[in-house]
């Protein structure tokens, strides 16, 4: 499949009292047509900001997007506006994304009036919209707060597809579910990509939630990417200990104990004032002099199995 988006070398600080929050540091990736590439980490690690990031929700310090081959820091405001049509957002909070005074048709078809939409074809496209995500007509005049949170998250889901967008950042969109709707959704999200060809980055703190929903993904410590691969090799062949780490964190049936406990040691870094050289080196088990004075740099073992890490062969 084509390159739909590609990352190169993106970098986003926020600037604070003490000095800069390095947020995302250098990271390059890419995201081929209709895939879902699954981006995991602790909370804090830059996930987040970088999906925004991809969808100029805010802008990059330094570093190039393109999108369909084209650099997104070179467009117009006109340009810009209309990639908003192909690029949207799920947010992660279904109770606080959503405002709380307009109805649940109005919150959907808020797209569609920006764009210009006339209000009959605009109600016509809301029904259509909410029968996709699996929401009753009867809702289109309620108010969030008569809604629970799955359904809350659906609305979001519909708002976010009422543009026909390409491509989706979906910023932790279950973390909030329970776990019995968290599959609902999760499932819905995998429909609607295959209806609709859509194209996905799926930001989580949970590995367990983007093993079948993601094509291929990348793990992220501290504002860089320090392993990436296709969905089933990350879980076959975990090379990183901070990935390990993640993968241990993961809930497994009593009856069926056989992965190690692994639990890191320490803190998260400041990422104001990051660690030299390798950024897990503080909490690695397996640290050597080389990780705390040189950066390993993210090389592909093979198979697109790519790993930042001194000690993995």
């Amino acid at each position: 499949m084509p390159e739909l988006i590609v990352v190169e070398n993106l970098r986003k600080y926020f600037p604070v009292a003490a000095g800069n929050v390095h947020a995302v540091d250098d990271v390059s990736f890419t995201i081929d047509e209709g895939e879902t590439l699954g981006l995991v980490g602790e909370s804090g690690c830059g996930k987040s900001t970088t999906g925004r990031l991809l969808i100029r929700l805010i802008e990059p310090t330094s570093g190039r997007i393109l999108y369909r081959g084209r650099d997104m820091a070179s467009m117009d405001k006109q340009e810009l506006h209309g990639l908003r049509k192909e690029m949207q957002i799920i947010f992660q909070d279904p109770f606080s994304s959503i405002d709380p005074r307009k109805s649940i048709g109005e919150t959907i078809g808020k797209p569609l009036e920006i764009f210009g939409m006339g209000r009959k074809e605009r109600e016509e496209t809301v029904d259509a919209l909410m029968e996709k995500v699996g929401l009753s007509p009867r809702l289109y005049y309620k108010y969030p707060h008569e809604l629970d949170g799955g359904r809350r998250q659906r609305v979001g889901i519909a708002r976010a597809l009422s543009l026909s967008p390409s491509f989706i950042v979906c910023d932790e969109p279950v973390s909030a579910l329970d776990v019995s709707i968290q599959s609902q959704i999760l499932n819905l999200l995998q429909e609607l990509q295959e209806t609709m060809k859509l194209t996905y980055l799926f930001v989580s703190h949970d590995l367990s939630v983007v093993k079948h929903i993601s094509d291929r993904i990348a793990v992220m410590y501290l504002g860089k990417i320090v392993e990436s691969a296709p969905s089933l090799d990350l879980f076959r062949n975990t090379l990183h200990p901070y990935s390990q780490a993640l993968l241990a964190a993961v809930p497994i049936p009593k009856l069926n104990r056989k992965r190690e406990r692994f639990i890191l040691s320490g803190g998260v870094p400041s990422p104001i004032n990051p660690p030299t050289g390798c950024r897990f080196h503080t909490r690695c088990p397996w640290t050597m002099d080389i990780c705390s004075q040189q950066e390993p740099p993210l090389t592909d073992r093979g198979g697109g199995h790519s790993v930042a890490c001194h000690k993995v062969p």
